[in-house]
């Protein structure tokens, strides 16, 4: 197996392994540069030759030479040659005669570097103070490949090592690394101090990390004695409050599941100002994008609370999974990404259980997977990676989501108790060292006596997911025989070959009744399978996939789904099994396989729905059908209409004022009714009405948080630029410019499109690139404008073109996932076959690598709305005649 997984990896040469790196670096914040000195003790096999290649990007080298340890006299071998290879990203160290071989050496290296403004290797920020100065600092971006452009290293997941790190910097600034303090010097002249760190475990070089600047902090010690900080912008320390309650709880948390204490002395959290993606998991250092980690107490929404709790534990949860324990190559990032998915949600639900946070995961992630690997373009969760660049393309939906779900469908499997003692004998076999996926399943296969290899090999290594129709059915006074056949699903139906034909999953069916979820589990491990379940009356309801744990698609009879309009008028169905008959029943009329009539009529059983869990989905099916039925203006028109009453029903129920009842769930569910509003009910007059006397208010007062919570802002936003003019989107803009509250900036950027005058929706494009905003953010405004309308969206595309190399030439080297977001904030969303063709020969001529993939799904997708609005125009949902019988 590790022989055919390894071949064509492009690999360093195993001839010589590091074992320790001291990193000396000195930052010049003025001119943008930094001095390093590496010194590596390395160890040699047989077979050397006289060079030494290491991975290294954007440095300057110096000099270079070994001593061989042990050795009388210590001889100093200098180097003769430096060749560096751009292309590869390497650089080779030639010397004089043959290296000796089954020996140590101490390698040092001293070079120049530079601190670029990509937000990845080592770079700089830039922020403004609290007495309005604009500021530099410093901090590190490693995963995954950029440890190397830091220091020269072998930068390869497996390749773990012990760090020293020491930093000289101005005297007034503060610096922090992966571990606490070894010492601190003040050195001659006095304006510069040497700042020495204890040395790190053993570990990758993705997760070396360190910080300068200035900064206040918080701190704390959870309940086992490690102590914890977050670091925050001086003067804002108390937004660092909620994170650090939300990490001291979830820390004791993990020590106590995995039955392994956080290995490390200390764990400091950094709200970086410029950050590209979330956060980043480095080892007792972990580095946040400022909206993740930071908290106006007064501020802010519940949504950005429970982002922050969950950005928090995804990344406290890499502390065991990825960083005392990590994938041997890049093919198995799931194995990080999925399982810190899986135990975000489920730390998250041990801090704050009212959060329904495993509901939740049903309509976030399960769904935002299925979306993905529903399309051909798609990846298993196990991808080859020959290029360790490639790995870059699968930090996606697929890893995270779909990578956690495959974890949720195990726990469920597994039972907790075989579950959890299985992930503990992993962590203690496989501490400090690296893994591949079939060490996690033969540990749960140990604790739990199941076939996981058999079960989960199908979901890691097959690309997508199955399709479970009931082809027949009995039903009987106490039970209900059903026969079962599975399939793989395509988002857009289109037809299987006689090899897709043959694809199967190994299917766990957990099914569900008005008395709660079935104990009894079968597998289905062949085409079809036959279940039998018992009913508690002779009209009972029965629901596969209870609980959503496995990551499939059902196709019900037409029986079935009447049966289970008695569950979801009662609420008995439970919210997750709720929500997920509507989006099987949206992705099944999309890939053709169910009327759309059917779903529409479908929809009328909610009519009384309130659960916010629930909504998420009903909210998923409104925005896709608008999307698609914007193409087709007479029964966009239609829809429009029934839209509009379907969620005027909940407006009714929820109101814009909160209630001191209200829950975790009502906030975000009154958040996203006013979204709901802001698209189908921005011209009703009340709504309009309501939504200005508010905006008018917050003018007065942009601290009022009782007229206009951050729950509501965007939406009111987009609610009054829909209605207003020139002078509403001056209004919204300056607001931007007065909070210096980077969640509250979203606010302006998320909505500031939606104004209904063309060419400020061209002034927003131009905005985005103007360098006023943040690179990290220059994209929400281009989604926004591409959300705002069918006109928008051809705008946002057509600025995208004319501007392509201005946004290449600003995005230059940082991370690819910035790209991707532009192309799909300004290229996604169209619905026909024409202009797919069109993006599709604008990137053949204008080729993007490092995205081709993300463009290749947008345009599956794009392909998919167009064969689905053909679909829903040669139905009756093109009559008139239909809407006026809803």
């Amino acid at each position: 197996m590790a022989s055919s997984k390894t071949e064509g990896r492009v690999l360093l040469p195993p001839t010589i392994n590091p074992i320790r790196y001291d990193l000396k670096f000195t930052p010049d914040l003025e001119n943008f540069t930094f001095s390093g000195e590496t010194t590596i003790e390395v160890t040699t096999s047989a077979d050397v030759g006289n060079d030494i290649t290491m991975h290294a990007k954007e440095l300057c080298f110096a000099t270079a030479s070994y001593v061989v340890k042990g050795e009388s006299g210590e001889e100093v071998h200098e180097v003769e040659e430096i060749r560096v290879n751009m292309k590869a990203t390497t650089v080779t160290f030639v010397f004089g005669g043959v290296l000796p071989a089954n020996a140590t050496l101490i390698l040092k290296i001293e070079y120049t570097g530079f601190l670029n403004n990509q937000m990845a290797g080592f770079y700089r920020s830039s922020y403004t103070d609290i007495h309005g100065e604009s500021k530099i600092m410093a901090s590190t971006q490693f995963e995954s490949l950029d440890a190397r452009r830091a220091f020269p290293c072998w930068d390869e997941p497996a390749r773990k090592a012990i760090f020293g790190v020491t930093l000289t910097v101005p005297k007034h600034m503060d610096v922090f690394s992966n571990m606490p303090e070894l010492s601190n010097k003040t050195l001659a002249g006095g304006t510069k101090k040497e700042l020495a760190f204890l040395d790190t475990p053993i570990m990758s070089t993705y997760l070396v990390a360190f910080c300068v600047g200035e900064f206040d902090y918080v701190q704390a010690q959870t309940s086992h004695g490690v102590l914890v900080r977050v670091y925050t912008p001086p003067g804002k320390s108390d937004a660092g409050a909620f994170a650090l309650d939300c990490a001291t709880k979830s820390l004791d948390a993990y020590d106590d599941f995995f039955g392994i204490p956080y290995p490390l002395p200390k764990l400091d959290m950094v709200a970086i100002p410029e950050f590209a993606a979330g956060a980043m998991e480095n080892w007792g250092l972990v580095t946040y994008r400022e909206v993740d980690l930071l908290i106006d107490p007064t501020k802010a929404s519940t949504n950005q609370k429970q982002r922050v709790c969950t950005v928090v534990t995804h990344e406290l949860a890499h502390q065991w999974f990825g960083n005392l324990v990590t994938m041997t190559w890049w093919d198995d990032l799931w194995l990080n990404e999925g399982f810190a998915s899986w135990a975000e949600n489920w730390a998250a639900d041990v801090i704050f259980p009212h959060w329904s946070m495993w509901d939740q995961f049903t309509t976030g992630h399960l769904s935002a997977a299925m979306r993905l690997d529903a399309l051909k373009s798609s990846h298993p969760i196990q991808v080859p990676i020959r290029h360790a660049e490639e790995v870059e393309e699968v930090f996606d939906a697929i890893s995270y989501c779909k990578g956690g779900s495959v974890v949720k469908m195990a726990r469920a499997v597994l039972g907790m108790k075989a579950f959890q003692k299985g992930l503990g004998n992993y962590m203690k076999k496989h501490a400090y060292g690296n893994t591949e996926t079939f060490d996690l399943w033969k540990a749960w296969e140990e604790s739990s006596g199941m076939p996981v290899q058999e079960m989960m090999a199908s979901w890691t290594s097959t690309m997508g997911f199955p399709l479970v129709t009931v082809t027949g059915e009995k039903w009987e006074s106490d039970k209900v025989t059903l026969t079962l056949e599975q399939e793989w699903f395509l988002s857009d139906g289109s037809p299987l070959s006689e090899e897709d034909k043959k694809k199967k999953w190994c299917i766990p069916l957990l099914t569900c009744t008005a008395e709660g979820t079935q104990k009894d589990m079968i597998f289905m491990r062949e085409k079809t399978a036959t279940v039998t379940i018992p009913l508690p009356s002779k009209d009972g309801w029965v629901k596969l996939n209870a609980g959503q744990d496995v990551p499939m698609r059902v196709k019900l009879t037409s029986d079935m789904i009447d049966r289970l309009g008695e569950g979801i008028k009662s609420k008995t169905l439970p919210p997750a099994d709720r929500a997920a008959l509507l989006t099987d029943s949206y992705a099944l009329v999309k890939a053709g396989k169910m009327r759309p009539e059917a779903l529409i009529k479908l929809l009328s059983n909610y009519t009384d729905e309130d659960s916010y869990i629930v909504w998420c989905g009903i909210a998923e099916i409104l925005g896709g059908l608008d999307t698609v039925m914007s193409d087709d203006p007479a029964m966009s028109k239609n829809f429009k209409s029934l839209a509009k009453n379907i969620v005027i029903g909940l407006y009714n129920k929820v109101g814009w004022e909160a209630k001191s009842t209200d829950g975790h769930l009502d906030v975000l569910l009154r958040g996203m009714m006013i979204g709901l509003l802001g698209n189908f009910c921005y011209d009703d007059n009340a709504v309009a009405t309501e939504a200005s006397r508010r905006f008018a208010l917050f003018q007065q007062n942009h601290d009022d948080m009782k007229s206009l919570p951050s729950d509501m802002r965007s939406s009111v936003f987009s609610i009054v630029l829909k209605n207003g003019g020139a002078q509403e989107y001056q209004e919204v803009k300056a607001y931007f410019t007065a909070t210096t509250d980077n969640a509250e900036r979203k606010h302006v950027l998320g909505s500031l499109g939606h104004t209904s005058d063309l060419k400020l929706k061209q002034s927003t494009l131009e905005w985005a690139i103007s360098g006023e905003i943040k690179l990290q953010d220059f994209f929400y405004p281009m989604g926004s404008v591409r959300s705002s309308s069918l006109e928008g969206r051809n705008i946002a595309w057509v600025f995208y073109k004319n501007n392509f190399k201005a946004i290449k030439a600003m995005i230059g080297n940082a991370n690819s996932s910035l790209m991707d977001a532009a192309i799909v904030s300004c290229g996604g969303g169209f619905c026909s076959n024409e202009k797919a063709n069109e993006i599709e020969e604008f990137f053949k001529a204008n080729p993007v690598p490092r995205s081709t993939r993300k463009i290749q799904q947008t345009l599956e997708n794009m392909r998919a709305n167009a064969n689905f609005l053909a679909l829903l125009q040669s139905s009756d949902l093109a009559k008139d005649v239909f809407w006026s019988s809803l």
